[in-house]
């Protein structure tokens, strides 16, 4: 287990992204998740992520039940505010529109006021049903800067004094928004997802320095880009869109260095991630138990220096980047 920042929260290297479980593009089962959830328990995993965004609280539901036959002592609870989840009635069609094949039972409003900030952990501790979360993220703010620095972020300040929740932080599909969260605000953590890949460094400029500078944790999510790391091939996405023909191109050289040193390119791109010293932990999505499993067995596989050196060699990483 690795702490995050100063908290004393702590995760393992490797988590569980529970938005799959929401009904993410197609629909899983209550069963499928729980197995999901159980199968990610079995190889070791105890950080495990979740978000009223996802699937209109169903993610949160399902990781709830799942993680009721664990002990509470043993496992790590992220989840998200800035969205509160309105009730619609009737509810109007379905949410696939955001990405889960659930009813529209809900309208999510962004609120990242300390009153939204409040409710919105609340009602996610109801649909866990779990008396407390172990970290709070403030999730997308990127269109909401202004709030969730004046209000947001006070607010969870306020209830980790109060020892309400560990640790707190952000988490974004971008890197700049978080470095000024590291360097202007006393977070101990950032969810960094997609942007700290073997496709895409924007977090290496500036975010994973100043995390390191600064004592800040960072945790990785989207090490796949969405699926086109995971496999390459023609119709893959890239940050939930069809893959650019030059980057599927990229990711297939990278996957033929890969079969040449004996790992899979699903290996290599994990473990990339999780080498830099202010990563604590890789967050991956997974939808059933054979997912969970693979992802397992990949984040373990040992990745030889010298793949690392024929992508440097080659063009495919910057030359400056290590393993």
């Amino acid at each position: 287990m690795i702490g995050l920042g100063r908290s004393g929260v702590q995760v393992t290297p490797l988590g569980l992204g529970a938005a799959p479980l929401a009904n993410l593009f197609s629909e899983v089962s209550d069963e499928q998740a729980y197995d999901t959830v159980t199968a990610a328990w079995r190889r070791g995993v105890r950080y495990f992520d979740t978000a009223p965004h996802y699937g209109l609280g169903l993610s949160e539901r399902r990781l709830g039940a799942a993680l009721r036959d664990f002990p509470r002592a043993q496992y790590t609870v992220s989840t998200k505010v800035g969205r509160r989840l309105e009730p619609v009635d009737p509810p109007a069609g379905d949410d696939l529109a955001n990405g889960f094949a659930v009813p529209a039972t809900h309208r999510r409003v962004w609120d990242f006021s300390a009153d939204g900030v409040r409710r919105s952990l609340e009602a996610s501790l109801e649909r866990l049903g779990l008396d407390r979360v172990d970290v709070v993220y403030l999730h997308d703010p990127d269109d909401h800067a202004e709030q969730a620095f004046r209000e947001g972020y006070p607010a969870l300040e306020k209830l980790r004094s109060e020892g309400v929740v560990g640790a707190i932080g952000a988490g974004m599909n971008q890197a700049e928004m978080l470095t000024r969260f590291v360097r202007e605000t006393d977070v101990d953590v950032v969810l960094c997802a997609g942007r700290y890949t073997l496709l895409d460094q924007r977090a290496r400029a500036e975010l994973l320095p100043a995390a390191v500078e600064r004592g800040v944790s960072v945790v990785i999510g989207g090490a796949f880009n969405s699926g086109l790391l995971a496999d390459p091939r023609p119709g893959a996405t890239y940050n939930y869109a069809q893959a650019p023909a030059e980057l599927l191109e990229t990711a297939l050289r990278m996957k033929a260095v890969a079969d040449r040193h004996g790992v899979t390119l699903r290996a290599a791109a994990l473990a990339f991630c999780a080498a830099h010293p202010a990563v604590a932990s890789v967050l991956v999505g997974a939808r059933s138990p054979a997912e969970a499993e693979d992802c397992a067995e990949q984040f373990a596989a040992p990745v030889p220096a010298a793949l690392w050196d024929e992508l440097r060699d080659t063009g495919l990483l910057p030359s400056q980047e290590s393993s």
